[in-house]
């Protein structure tokens, strides 16, 4: 044992001090229909820490991905290699192209050149001699990983789901929606996600309703939380996640989709140094999905109105105002719902105020599967005569509650008192085209015939005919 110790310490050291080399290795050009064919990445003389994606390779098909590494002492001197082999099998006969492609390994490219494979006719497998593992098979091979390993799938415990917060809704309220990957915290099988950009970007393409408004939650990180289901823990990956605001009845349908992910299969007699897992795929299916959407009730702006959960939040600097000097006042909508889809208040003015278009500014928040946030309104108003008035008599805003399936209204609860003098006839003034228009009324409108030019005409025509003339006599000189 405590040679074997020293041996590893020996090993750490050297590891060390040797240069690292990183090789790509191909198969062969030439292999049959029922064989394999390989592309290896190894790293000499340390870890096999990153790597991209192998290639997909026209007329191959991935079959898996399997690791290995290797220990060699020579004259006292230790040397490692670590590999990973992506497994390919040809779909036909014929010839296959490999293009050349670069390879990020531990952080550094490597270029690899293509090359031309030609498949051939099946070979028949050899008969595997049933005395080889029990003569030729020793303790050190299963401790050092030689010889053949076999691999077991393990059944997983996961399942993929596209989830819904409400199974129906109005006509304009929100419903989140996740696509996510549940695994029990019982299962024992290993997988990873595999090419997960470009999957969910087809996904999407299937299941995003060309219905609805969309509020996409963005998840850049996938992280697991914790979820019971049924009574049972699992950890749940969320992929996707986003808020839909349906615009009219059409019902909202999920189709079901697919997602393929790496899942291992382990060793059925592991081994200190050796392959003690497999890659291969499965594709996990969701079930299709089914939202229904029902009509808001009847109401003459049911087709123009918000829906949502709102409160107001109304702000004014001071409540005692003069005539002729503009006042700013805030009219504040927030709460849970579509924030794009809220439109400004309805307000006009009267011979008692005078109101600007409002500066909107509108804050949305998606986070804990709610999409809330405000909607301002900052107005400019000019109030023209003195006297109390109630704001709320210019000021109110309608919307349809989902929660407690009702129309409400948001209405000003400000009282404001303008003193001064009346500007109401300043107004008037304002509008008065002015005295020049008076004297329309006491114009001469006679018809004139106007008078007789006709000595302009006379020398006009007079210039004309000497410029001819002269003309005339220039070519006739020449």
């Amino acid at each position: 044992m405590k040679l074997f110790f020293n041996l590893l310490l020996l090993f750490s050291i050297s590891l060390t001090a040797a240069a690292q080399q990183v090789q790509v290795t191909l198969g062969p050009s030439e292999i049959a229909e029922n064989q394999a064919w390989t592309i290896t990445v190894t790293v000499q003389n340390d870890r096999l820490k990153s790597y991209d994606n192998f290639p997909e390779i026209k007329g191959f098909r991935k079959r898996g991905q399997s690791t290995q590494s290797t220990t060699n002492i020579v004259n006292g001197q230790i040397s490692s290699s670590q590999s990973v082999i992506m497994t390919y099998m040809p779909m036909q006969q014929g010839t296959i192209t490999v293009p050349s492609f670069t390879m990020k390994v531990n952080d550094k490219p490597v270029s690899v050149p293509g090359k031309k494979v030609k498949i051939g006719a099946p070979q028949q497998q050899q008969q595997r001699d049933p005395f080889r593992n029990f003569f030729d098979r020793s303790p050190a091979d299963d401790f050092f990983g030689e010889g053949e390993t076999e691999f077991v799938d393990i059944k997983e415990d996961a399942f993929l789901a596209i989830t819904a917060s409400k199974d129906e809704v109005y006509i304009g309220e929100g419903f989140n929606t996740t696509l996510s990957f549940f695994v029990s915290q019982e299962n024992r099988a290993q997988m990873q996600f595999y090419e997960l950009g470009r999957q969910l970007a087809e996904i999407l393409k299937k299941i995003k309703p060309t219905t609805c408004w969309e509020e996409n939650f963005n998840i850049e990180n996938i992280d697991g939380e914790n979820v019971k289901i049924n009574g049972r823990d699992y950890t749940q990956y969320k992929i996707y996640q986003a808020t839909y605001y349906p615009l009219n009845t059409e019902p909202i349908k999920f189709p079901s989709v697919g997602l393929e992910m790496i899942k291992y299969k382990v060793a059925k007699n592991p081994s200190y140094f050796g392959q003690n897992r497999q890659e291969d795929f499965k594709t996990f299916y969701t079930k299709a999905k089914r939202i229904k959407v029902k009509e808001l009730p009847p109401h003459p702006l049911k087709n123009s109105v918000a829906v949502g959960d709102y409160r107001l939040d109304e702000r004014i600097r001071s409540k005692e105002l003069e005539t002729g000097r503009s006042a700013g006042y805030n009219f504040n909508i927030y709460g849970e719902g579509n924030i794009s889809a809220i439109t400004k208040p309805n307000v006009k003015g009267d011979e008692h105020f005078e109101f600007y278009e409002p500066n909107v500014r509108q804050d949305i928040n998606r986070q804990n599967n709610r999409v809330t946030g405000t909607k301002s309104f900052d107005y400019f108003m000019i109030p023209k005569e003195p006297g109390k008035y109630k704001l709320g008599d210019y000021f109110q805003w309608v919307f349809f509650n989902p929660r407690i399936k009702k129309y409400d209204t948001l209405r000003s609860k400000l009282i404001v008192n303008v003193s001064g003098e009346s500007k109401k006839n300043e107004a008037i003034q304002a509008s008065d085209v002015g005295n020049f228009y008076d004297k329309i009324d006491g114009a001469d409108n006679t018809l004139k015939i106007v008078e007789n030019d006709d000595w302009q005409s006379w020398a006009f025509n007079s210039f004309i005919l000497v410029m001819l003339a002269a003309s005339a006599y220039l070519v006739l000189r020449k």
